[in-house]
């Protein structure tokens, strides 16, 4: 019984509701606790995820879909976390994954590292406070750090390289590492085609992924122009077009209706055959239109019937119909054509300019796609993935957006840091070198961020199957003993510990991010000292 009834002094009945039993409460160190237990348990799961030998998650959907990653943010944003705090560590990674495009997977093992520094200097009795002002000036001292100790690559659109390199450290960890080159290569020329260097600035919206599953990855393109996944709405239209005059049309190929809703009555066979000439008329009408603005192929938002399709044909003119919002606004963009509302409104000037547009099959399966390329705007390109399976396509379109975001923040921002947890090590140890100079209670905060930085040289070494303790204080010692900043974890065993020499970079900015945000949710999740949970009827 949850309420109980009774009445006052003047007989009114009312309901007191016993409430306060069905509240579970945690406070104090308790509850700071039990936060990091979530966020931890959370952060192990993407942590054997890091690194070039990190391994892949297979995530399967209620409605049985599957994805197969090694994405950070992937496997955050898909897995089903009910606890609040573990919902604040897929924000976390989703945050790095917005504005940086790669480090998620480090983010978050970052974050995890450092709660469980945290929980180590709770049990002392430090007070949740005293640890995130330490936790806050070490951050301070290893983002200074990381600007003394990053390196300008020069690059050019000649001279893409240096480029070239970081694409492919960032793609080094993923699925498609077995066309390696080819893909670090695509993830630089597409941007390169699309950035504006002047301002220093990339725009995503005009780069399209397109994936179909056949091929091998090795049979992945990138495509100056536009892949449309449709075909032309008639098997018997010319399936390549030289240079095309697009007319881009959001209006549909039939009679107009009112915008109200109407009804019409045929009482006799005449006007029913009035009826049918007038709509044979409309649609003449509309195809003379066209015609007469000097178009020779049509891409419509909409569908239109079979006698629309006919006359199309008839008329010589090859249509594709239903092409989609984002495809018809990159189509424009492309060919530097207009989108056409209503057909009084067509025009030679509004037309979009191609080279060719040729229509592309696939194996047996009677699939078609349609390229649009030579465009009048080169700025518009189409990566084509190929691969095995669904999974497969859909995974390499994951990595090739990260390495792109990758040569993205380098046209950004030219700085890099050496790769192979090299800056992680190097901020470890300016980190405790400044912790000493330090006399209050957080010079400890202070040491447990730089073992928290060491998770992660830690866990790389193990992901790739070294002695992790022995590899992190040899790299470690080496970098103090000869002041070399760039000494990392030699996950591929080639025997060098140089991060420069086997040309592992990451970008400045990732980094530094990285840090920035995972000491802000550190510090946010030590502050909540009280939870109040709302027990359902059911588990009273």
């Amino acid at each position: 019984m949850s309420a109980i009834y009774t009445t006052d002094e003047y007989g009114r009945p009312f309901i007191i509701v016993r409430e306060q039993d069905r509240k579970a409460r945690k406070t104090g160190v308790e509850a700071t606790k039990s936060h990091i237990m979530a966020a931890k348990t959370v952060a192990n799961i993407v942590r054997t995820s890091l690194g070039p030998r990190g391994l892949d998650k297979i995530l399967i959907s209620p409605d049985g879909d599957i994805t197969i990653s090694n994405d950070g943010a992937t496997i955050m944003s898909q897995m089903a976390i009910e606890n609040q705090i573990g919902k604040l560590l897929v924000e976390l990674s989703k945050s790095q994954d917005d504005e940086i495009g790669d480090g998620t997977t480090g983010i978050v093992v970052l974050a995890g590292a450092l709660l469980e520094q945290a929980e180590e200097l709770l049990d002392r009795g430090i007070h949740p406070i005293r640890i995130s002002d330490g936790f806050e000036r070490a951050c301070k001292i290893a983002v200074a750090h990381l600007d003394e100790v990053s390196d300008v690559i020069p690059w050019s659109k000649d001279d893409t390289s240096d480029l070239f390199k970081c694409a492919k450290t960032s793609l080094g960890s993923k699925i498609v590492n077995k066309c390696h080159d080819q893909f670090a290569q695509i993830a630089v020329d597409t941007i390169l085609a699309v950035a504006d260097l002047e301002r220093k600035d990339v725009d995503f919206e005009l780069i399209k992924m397109e994936g179909k599953v056949g091929g091998e990855l090795a049979d992945t393109t990138l495509v100056h122009g536009v892949i449309i996944d449709k075909d032309f709405s008639h098997p018997q239209m010319p399936k390549e077009i030289k240079d095309a005059r697009i007319a881009i049309l959001t209006c549909p190929f039939e009679p107009p209706k009112p915008k109200t809703k109407h009804k019409l009555d045929i009482t006799t066979v005449k006007e029913f055959e009035e009826l049918q000439k007038y709509e044979r008329e409309t649609f003449e009408n509309m195809v003379k239109q066209v015609k007469e603005c000097g178009a020779n192929v049509v891409a419509c938002q909409w569908g239109f019937d079979d006698e629309a399709n006919s006359l199309l044909l008839q008329h010589k003119l090859p249509a594709i119909r239903w092409v989609g919002g984002p495809e018809i606004e990159l189509l424009a963009i492309a060919t530097n054509g207009r989108i056409v509302p209503r057909f009084e409104d067509l025009a030679s000037d509004k037309l979009g300019k191609a080279g060719t547009i040729r229509e592309l099959a696939f194996g047996t399966t009677n699939e078609n796609m349609i390229v649009v390329e030579d465009c009048a705007n080169s700025k518009a390109v189409t990566v084509f993935v190929r691969g095995g399976n669904k999974m497969i396509v859909d995974e390499a379109k994951r990595s090739l957006h990260d390495a792109m975001c990758v040569v993205r923040n380098l046209i950004v921002d030219n700085r890099v840091v050496y790769g192979g947890a090299a800056a992680e090590i190097s901020c470890s140890i300016a980190v405790e070198k400044a912790a000493d100079q330090v006399s209050s209670i957080e010079q400890y905060a202070m040491r447990s961020f730089a073992r928290a930085l060491d998770a992660i040289p830690l866990t790389l070494a193990e992901n790739s199957g070294l002695p992790p303790i022995e590899t992190l204080s040899y790299v470690k010692s080496q970098q103090v003993k000869e002041g070399n900043s760039r000494l990392g974890v030699d996950c591929m065993d080639t025997g060098i510990y140089d991060m420069k020499e086997q040309f592992v970079f990451d970008p400045l900015i990732s980094k530094r991010q990285q840090f920035l945000l995972a000491t802000q949710l550190v510090k946010m999740i030590l502050k909540i000292d009280d939870v109040i949970v709302h027990k359902s009827e059911g588990e009273h």
